[in-house]
């Protein structure tokens, strides 16, 4: 039967289609957040358990080798991914030539790896990373094996099944590691960790999903996947430069230890941003490409996501910069101390990175992804000019500064883009984020709290809590802005149904 109309729609499937795909975001989402949630339980609880067992120097030795092998998977990223998502219509046709080049990929990774591996060494003054990445190696081999039919749960928003892919993953990596830990007391616990998870990969990646790669390759199809992800790739490198090049500075200049200490800092400090970037890449990426044609929903979407985004990254931010004197003297060890001034100011970052992320998936949906490559060089280059001076004035603190400003201007310009495309007003954007900034501000005074150990760390975060919830809901009753009912209408209805 052919559809009625002179464009050739039918109003109510339009609706239905529509409707289904908001519950697929709806639901997409709560899987995702809970995964995340669920992950970081656990990467807490493997971060201090480590951290009380390991030195920070032991930190650092894995750091050079991850260093090592985030550089050479961007130096030949493909974005393949992204542009099997991003594309539209079924993908089966191109899963075996995108499976073959990340297959060839992650060979020859491990073979550069495992030969390059002393000179790495060499460059950071620590000849013991040597065998570190070569071992590492085994992980990177690994990982090109994994099947690219998960790819489908994120352009299906099929997200239960990540959840199992990510959780297991997680899991036996977090037993492993920590298990090995007890027995080893070093740096090979973190890499026998790492492979652990990695053989998960593979396994739960054809358990999860039917498609069973053959060594098909076609030119043609992997030309047209590289014309997307070619953006993706320049961008990707860009990324490693602005998020690792900061620990190639650090573990060059100032030493394997500062670099355990950086890393550490790192991670704690941008626990909301990974998490909610991490759930906006999953969700809004593939969303938002469904929507590019229609830029009034795409512009809704976006203010929605935006004020979630701010809801939940401001606070926790906030949180972890009032409570990180004592979360590290409580739970990590007073030989972590010297990471707190480092941490209190990525804070900042990442609240800038969770903000800029929910922007940045905009330009990918609509297929522009070529403009967030041109922002992310300025940034590379701001940060490329101050990170010497303020490095050897403030060590790792001004490490930390010269990534979160170059990152303050890289918002602001991702900002401006976004705004252009869907015309968003300057009022709309700041009533987006205005409540939960409000929110930190009235409780920053608890960081002043003269109370000390784990009860005086406990009256703090009530406090806080109790202070930026009190905030928010009376923002929210005042001016209608729909962030509690929002929240509501997901948890009363997780299912999106």
């Amino acid at each position: 039967m052919k559809n009625n109309g002179a464009l050739g729609k039918d109003p109510g499937h339009e609706h239905e289609v529509e409707g289904s795909l908001g519950r697929r975001v709806v639901k997409g989402g709560i899987w995702v957040f809970t995964l995340n949630l669920v992950i970081k339980g656990l990467g807490f609880v493997r971060t201090v358990i480590l951290a009380r067992l390991l030195l920070p120097s032991d930190f650092g030795l894995l750091g050079i080798a991850m260093i090592a092998v985030s550089m050479l998977r961007t130096l030949t990223g493909t974005g393949f991914a992204h542009a099997l998502i991003q594309k539209k219509g079924g993908i089966s046709d191109y899963m075996n030539t995108a499976w073959c080049v990340e297959a060839g990929r992650g060979t020859v990774l491990a073979v550069l790896l495992f030969l390059f591996a002393p000179v790495i060494a060499v460059f950071f003054k620590n000849p013991e990373a040597a065998g570190i990445m070569r071992v590492v190696a085994i992980t990177v081999f690994l990982t090109g094996l994994v099947s690219t039919g998960i790819v489908h749960f994120e352009k299906q928003l099929k997200f239960e099944k990540l959840f199992i892919y990510n959780l297991g993953t997680q899991t036996v990596s977090l037993v492993v590691g920590v298990s090995l830990a007890f027995l080893l007391r070093n740096v090979w616990a973190l890499v026998y960790g790492g492979i652990a998870g990695a053989v998960t990969k593979i396994v739960l990646s054809y358990a999860l999903h039917p498609f069973r790669p053959a060594l098909k390759f076609d030119p043609e199809k992997a030309k047209e996947l590289f014309s997307f992800g070619k953006w993706v790739f320049i961008s990707g490198i860009l990324v490693f430069l602005i998020t690792q090049g900061d620990d190639i500075f650090v573990g060059k200049l100032l030493g394997v230890t500062a670099l355990g200490f950086y890393t550490m800092a790192y991670r704690l400090s941008n626990l909301p941003a990974t998490e909610i970037t991490h759930v906006l890449k999953q969700v809004t990426f593939p969303a938002y490409s469904k929507l590019q044609e229609d830029i009034p929903r795409l512009r809704e979407a976006c203010l929605k996501v935006l004020q979630v985004t701010a809801f939940l990254s401001f606070p926790v931010a906030g949180l972890i910069f009032i409570l990180a004197p004592d979360f590290t003297d409580i739970f990590l060890g007073r030989k972590w101390m010297p990471m707190v001034p480092a941490l209190r100011v990525l804070c900042v970052f990442g609240i800038t990175r969770a903000i800029g992320a929910a922007m940045v998936q905009v330009l990918y949906g609509v297929g522009k992804p070529g403009i967030q490559t041109k922002l992310s060089g300025i940034q590379l280059i701001a940060m490329a000019v101050i990170i010497y001076p303020l490095s050897v004035r403030w060590g790792i603190l001004g490490t930390s500064l010269a990534v979160v400003l170059p990152n303050m201007l890289s918002m602001v310009l991702v900002i401006k883009e976004v705004r252009h495309i869907m015309k968003i007003s300057y009022k709309e954007f700041f009533m987006s984020i205005i409540a939960p900034a409000l929110a930190v501000l009235s409780a920053s005074w608890t960081v002043f709290l003269d109370v000390s150990g784990i009860y005086g760390f406990l009256l703090k975060a009530v406090l806080y809590c109790v202070i930026c919830f009190a905030v928010v809901y009376i923002w929210d009753r005042r001016t209608g802005c729909g962030m509690f009912r929002r929240i509501s209408e997901i948890i009363a209805n997780p299912a999106g149904k």
